[in-house]
């Protein structure tokens, strides 16, 4: 059997190839070396001819170990990079190697629905935010910290402000409730700032599709659809149409 292996900075996620679609998604916790064996056992040892489809945003040593390990089975490995262009998927960045595979994935899976443009936004690690257009054109993207690490990066750059738990609100009484209504709503701003401008450039609102492990928090003021595995569903399209 062939896989498609999601190798992130928090979640690692695993597929079988199904007939050039990504099949049903395990995942583990990228960091757990008894989750990595866990995946390892799943994979079993590989039959003549068996690839596996690897696409990585973790640092360069775990990967190259999380590749050795599979090779080790028997499987032969690709790793995926971004590339300037595949198919209909035009990335903006002067330098494809600097896009994370993981956004260049993504949109190459939403090349494929056609309800575009569209606005992709992941909340995982950080919240990446990118533009496509229906002719497969990247407009370009955004960076920034999740809420999560917002509230980090407060509590450890002012070590006497009260980082107790909060609640979400308009306007907050009390600095726990300030805190968690400020930095829920930061992100909020950006995805919506974003839809703005998208719209001043292409002239209509671009659909929002989420995806990530953070979502949960926002998506209830979001009119927004969720993306449980767009990685993997575009490893498999990458898979179907590689050369090697």
């Amino acid at each position: 059997m062939n896989w498609l292996i999601d190798f992130g900075n928090t979640r690692l996620k695993c597929a079988p190839l199904e007939s050039g679609r990504c099949g049903p998604v395990q995942a583990f916790v990228a960091s757990d070396q008894e989750a990595l064996d866990g995946l390892l056992r799943i994979l079993g040892s590989a039959k003549s001819g068996e690839r596996v489809w690897l696409a990585s945003v973790a640092s360069a040593e775990r990967t190259e170990a999380l590749a050795s390990a599979i090779a080790g089975q028997g499987f032969s490995v690709s790793r995926v990079r971004t590339q300037a262009q595949c198919q209909r998927l035009r990335i903006a960045y002067a330098e494809p190697a600097r896009l994370g595979v993981d956004r260049f994935l993504a949109m190459l899976a939403v090349l494929q629905r056609n309800d575009g443009p569209w606005l992709i936004v992941s909340i995982g690690s950080a919240i990446t935010v990118d533009l496509l257009a229906v002719d497969g054109r990247h407009h370009g993207g955004l960076i920034a910290p999740t809420p999560t690490h917002m509230h980090e990066a407060l509590g450890a750059r002012f070590p006497n402000l009260d980082m107790s738990d909060g609640k979400v609100m308009d306007f907050a009484a009390d600095t726990p409730d300030a805190v968690a209504s400020g930095v829920r709503t930061a992100a909020l701003g950006l995805i919506e700032r974003s839809l703005r401008n998208a719209h001043e450039r292409l002239g209509v609102t671009p659909k929002l599709l989420l995806t990530g492990g953070g979502v949960d928090g926002l998506q209830a003021d979001l009119i927004s659809e969720y993306l449980p595995s767009p990685v993997l569903d575009g490893l498999a399209i990458f898979a179907g149409h590689d050369p090697d």
